[in-house]
């Protein structure tokens, strides 16, 4: 889940090209727009970067002033205000477009869908990427150590499912497996609002599953680091009547085991490696 900072725009043949499609298991992503000067009976090609729109700059702007490190959670006016700037993003404010092969697909992806990812940003506080899922394609259950991350399912339709622990960070269970309360195991379709988990609530460890293909884009603050001991760890879900009373700190009724399950880590999965592209859609500017 380490995601790394994007590139630049390639030159293209056509005045305007958006493209996302699925070709050997990969996006191709982006959004150029070029210029055609005939003078002198010469063509004259020059690449011009998309102007970046208010709501992206705005989006970037507010993470400089929110973002203070590791384990740091932004207050609830923070939460609030950068989740008022993300519900209003659109597709095209990152270059894309639900008319794009990618979200239109043909036929069934043969072998198991690679996940894609971009990043618009990154820095040591925060993290701005896209995160691209052909139908079927799963993120595994992963956890987000000591972050806050915002979500928002820009295109498709995806099942999310996702824990917080029960015990407290500092506990040892006595086995491998992990009492967990289940936070969400619903569907969603964009658009819809912006969700958010913290270091120890929210739903900090989830799974994305593409009903049809989707385009996520994450808000992460700060990124993941191995450096800084921030690594993803995968999981292993299990209903909690698959273990009755493993490791139990605390008395369950009844009527709370139904949102309780167990969970086991493990090594990461096939399906945890992704494909990284470079970022070509609307630049930020960073010097504001």
């Amino acid at each position: 889940m380490t995601v790394e900072t994007g590139g630049l725009v390639d030159q293209s043949k056509n005045n305007i090209t958006t493209t996302v499609k699925h070709v050997n298991n990969r996006v191709r992503y982006g959004n150029k727009t070029e210029k055609k000067n005939r003078s002198y009976k010469k063509m004259r090609r020059e690449v011009v970067f998309p102007r970046v729109p208010d709501v992206l700059q705005q989006l970037f702007v507010s993470c400089t002033q929110i973002f203070r490190g590791p384990g740091f959670v932004p207050p609830a006016s923070d939460v609030n205000n950068l989740c008022d700037i993300i519900d209003k993003m659109k597709p095209e404010d990152v270059g894309l477009s639900k008319n794009l092969q990618f979200f239109k697909p043909t036929g069934a992806v043969n072998g198991t869908p690679r996940v894609t990812y971009t990043t618009i940003y990154q820095c040591d506080q925060f993290s701005l990427c896209i995160f691209f899922l052909p139908e079927t394609a799963v993120i595994p259950l992963h956890n987000h150590p000591e972050m806050t991350v915002f979500s928002k399912l820009l295109l498709g339709k995806m099942h999310i499912k996702s824990y917080d622990w029960v015990e407290p960070k500092d506990s040892k269970p006595p086995s491998k497996l992990r009492l967990a309360r289940l936070k969400a195991n619903s569907v969603y379709t964009a658009p819809c609002n912006t969700s958010v988990l913290y270091p120890t609530t929210g739903g900090n460890i989830h799974q994305f599953t593409a009903v049809t293909p989707c385009a996520v884009l994450d808000v992460l603050g700060p990124p993941y680091s191995k450096e800084d001991d921030r690594d993803c760890s995968y999981y292993k879900d299990f209903p909690y009547s698959a273990f009755s009373n493993e490791g139990e700190t605390t008395r369950v009724n009844e009527e709370e085991r139904e949102g309780l399950g167990w969970l086991e880590e493990i090594e990461a999965p096939e399906n945890a490696v992704m494909d990284r592209i470079d970022y070509l859609g609307p630049q930020i500017m960073e010097n504001y």
